[in-house]
């Protein structure tokens, strides 16, 4: 029952880390098209309460509820599919990295990128995702 409780507390921290790391790079399109000093003050609010309060959070726990699952069933560790998929989420931990670095940017009012940058980056989570979903139902390899 604990493995249960456990998984279901994985997906609900994944789907809120997705979430946000869907919204983040959205914001960023909109605070690089912004010319005000208002609107621009505003995204930078959004952007920090949204990476430290929402993305972080759900990081560690999606982080937590992996590692406990893996510490129920360690034969899991043998699967190749399983190989990928932590490759795959030390690669989305690098970009949760780069939006806050991005996020930093802004706030210091130094951004040198595009909203066309920033629509091409907020694509990046959504491969990842496919990629992840696929190997944990499919189990390919």
């Amino acid at each position: 029952m604990t493995y249960l409780w456990l998984k279901a507390f994985h997906i609900i921290s994944m789907v809120s880390w997705f979430a946000a790391l869907f919204y983040l790079p959205r914001l960023f399109v909109y605070h690089a098209e912004t010319a005000d000093t208002l609107g621009s003050e505003r995204f930078k609010v959004m952007e920090r309460k949204l990476y430290r309060g929402i993305a972080t959070p759900a990081m560690v726990a999606t982080l937590v509820f992996g590692f406990a699952l893996m510490s129920q069933n360690a034969a899991v560790m043998k699967m190749g599919w399983m190989h990928a998929k932590l490759m795959l989420i030390v690669i989305l931990i690098g970009y949760h990295l780069a939006c806050g670095s991005l996020m930093r940017k802004f706030a210091a009012d130094q951004n040198v990128r595009t909203h066309t940058f920033y629509r091409w980056f907020n694509e990046f989570p959504v491969l990842i995702l496919i990629a992840v979903v696929i190997l944990v139902v499919v189990k390919p390899f």
